[in-house]
């Protein structure tokens, strides 16, 4: 992975007690996650959280002049902007390609809508639970709050 004084990369992830149940988001930035943010919500799904987390991450650094990549183990958030499955979402009203709609609106609307702003925005995908210091870290953090 390429890092520069030019690129910041946020890890983040998301985690749920039963899936609805009570949920955890994480973000930290590398490579030490020294500066890092977590939350939960009572009741929620993973999904949720994994969109949550980059979101909050994003949100905290929104007028950094860096390039910000997002690596995440959330095939959901990353080919939701590496794939473009926004731009279908939106040429179809917010429907998904079942013509149902799409789940999470309520957050990916302005997630979505806050990336295409700021440009300058990258997504990639790491796999979970495979040593990955960084993302076990914010998996750590997001699995917290599910306990709480």
């Amino acid at each position: 992975m390429e890092v520069s004084d030019e690129v910041l990369v946020i890890y983040t992830d998301g985690a749920c007690s039963g899936n609805p149940g009570p949920g955890g988001w994480a973000w930290a930035v590398a490579p030490t996650g020294e500066v890092n943010d977590s939350g939960g919500e009572p009741h929620s799904t993973n999904q949720r959280m994994e969109i949550m987390a980059a979101f909050e991450a994003l949100k905290t650094f929104e007028n950094d002049p860096r390039i910000i990549r997002i690596v995440a183990d959330s095939n959901y958030v990353v080919k939701c902007f590496n794939d473009g499955w926004w731009r279908g979402w939106h040429a179809r009203g917010w429907r998904n390609s079942q013509r149902q709609p799409v789940a999470n609106r309520d957050l990916w609307e302005p997630f979505i809508e806050m990336v295409l702003d700021r440009g300058r925005v990258e997504f990639e995908w790491v796999k979970g639970h495979s040593g990955d210091k960084m993302n076990d870290f914010v998996d750590a953090l997001a699995v917290a709050h599910t306990q709480k």
